[in-house]
């Protein structure tokens, strides 16, 4: 069994989970510092895959670890629309609405 390339995935969907709980606190400067801890551990599998291959089982793992990684992406991504729209604005120069 090839415990290390499961390793990579489990410190990436660990990542993400704590990325998650960043965005749901609105802690942006901690998701994009743990999106570059993510980049480094994406890379580091990358090259790590290149001299291992996983068996059937682990792949099963992998793939239902993959699946959780995106539900935490797509969860993070919906909290991050309307502070990506404010950040737009703003640099668009327009008006930030405020309520009277």
């Amino acid at each position: 069994m090839n415990t290390a390339l499961l390793q990579y995935y489990e410190a990436i969907e660990t990542a993400s989970r704590e990325m998650l709980v960043a965005a749901r606190h609105g802690d942006w400067d901690r998701v994009v510092k743990l999106e570059g801890a993510c980049a480094v551990l994406i890379s580091q599998l990358k090259h790590a895959a290149g001299e291992n291959a996983l068996g059937v089982e682990e792949s099963q793992v992998k793939s239902r670890i993959m699946q959780r990684i995106l539900l935490n992406d797509a969860e993070i991504r919906r909290l991050a629309e309307p502070w990506l729209e404010d950040l737009d604005q703003m640099l668009a120069g327009e008006p930030r609405n405020i309520l009277h």
